[in-house]
């Protein structure tokens, strides 16, 4: 597995999810990943719930995370996520675990919570390695 400083350091440069969106990574493990969100208005919807396309971005993100932490270029093949309830905290939590990983995919699920325990979506996810 990568060091997390190098990991960190290459998605960083996701432009999209470190900077617009605004999420950080908070671990990378051999069985797990978690990154959070801190929740700004600018992730509301009309109603004043976190937008979906903020949850997936999230989910995404940790995802490839998760895929890529052995250096093997992995894309996102397919993900699909369930929207459960509404954030009722100040932050998105994204916790990536495996499902099963082989030579050229990698499956793994994807649960978002905020900050008070609230399960906000389920994610699951398979990238394709391309190396």
């Amino acid at each position: 597995m990568l060091p997390f400083e190098e990991l960190w350091a290459y998605f960083q440069n996701d432009r999209f999810a470190v900077d617009v969106v605004g999420i950080t990574v908070e671990c990378v493990r051999e069985d797990k990943v978690v990154c959070r969100l801190p929740i700004c208005d600018c992730h509301r919807n009309a109603d004043g719930a976190v937008m979906g396309g903020v949850s997936f971005s999230l989910g995404d993100f940790a995802f490839a995370l998760f895929a890529n932490r052995h250096k093997i270029s992995t894309v996102t093949q397919s993900a699909t996520i369930s929207y459960l309830g509404v954030a009722k905290g100040q932050e998105l939590v994204a916790t990536v675990t495996p499902i099963k990983e082989g030579r050229s995919v990698v499956n793994a699920e994807v649960l978002i919570t905020d900050e008070l325990g609230v399960r906000v979506a389920h994610m699951v996810a398979s990238g394709f390695r391309k190396s």
